[in-house]
């Protein structure tokens, strides 16, 4: 976790000069980020990643060379502090499953606006997991397929809930179809949270899958 007055120190890899540039250019200009070196492909990510140790390695998940996914691999096998943002086109939930699993600390969209990926950097320098709201939905298939074999942490009811947060469901939808009053559905999300140790939706069904907590 870094010093709320220091700039982030970012490695980005993707192998699209363009959208590289646009990213690198979004990132230096926010004032908020460092960029040490932008590459074009995954073996170039992660030897600037052994040489820099950056705060945040923000990573296309195709890349040439090895991937996103094997890049993250490697950060975690050598005990590196760097935590790995992957970006990709696709949004699929088996995809956005995998690469959480994998033990991506995030996952955008490349569609994400700029200004969303330079948050995403930044809130993943501070620890935190990045999934965008759209992204969220992608989950409800993975969600649904392991909720039988949930560990005993959570209760029926925050199974439920869990649910539906991976179906995007809002609070009142979530109400209608528990028949439970608004205010209750709160406090359940309230203790869901306070449980898995997170504070947003996104963070909840990420945490809950990389902890296996969904198996």
């Amino acid at each position: 976790m870094i010093e709320s007055d220091r700039r982030v120190r970012v490695v980005v890899g993707d192998d699209h000069p363009i959208y590289r540039d646009g990213v690198v250019r979004a990132l230096t200009n926010s004032g908020r980020t460092e960029v040490v070196e932008a590459v074009c492909d995954g073996t170039a990510a992660l030897e600037a990643i052994r040489v820099h140790r950056p705060d945040v390695a923000l990573l296309d998940y195709h890349m040439p060379g090895i991937d996103g996914i094997a890049v993250t691999h490697a950060v975690i096998r050598d005990g590196l502090p760097t935590r790995v943002l992957l970006l990709s086109a696709s949004t699929e939930g088996p995809v956005v499953y995998r690469a959480i699993r994998e033990g991506a600390a995030g996952y955008l969209s490349k569609n994400a606006d700029r200004d969303d990926i330079v948050a995403a950097v930044v809130a993943c320098a501070r620890g935190d997991s990045v999934l965008p709201p759209e992204l969220v939905t992608g989950f409800a298939t993975q969600v649904h397929r392991q909720a039988d074999n949930q560990a005993p942490l959570l209760s029926g009811r925050e199974r439920e809930i869990l649910r539906l947060i991976a179906d995007g469901k809002s609070v009142p939808e979530m109400a209608a179809e528990l028949f439970l009053a608004p205010t209750t559905i709160k406090t359940h999300i309230r203790r869901l949270y306070e449980k898995l140790g997170v504070s947003d939706r996104g963070a909840a069904v990420a945490h809950a899958m990389r902890n296996q907590l969904l198996e």
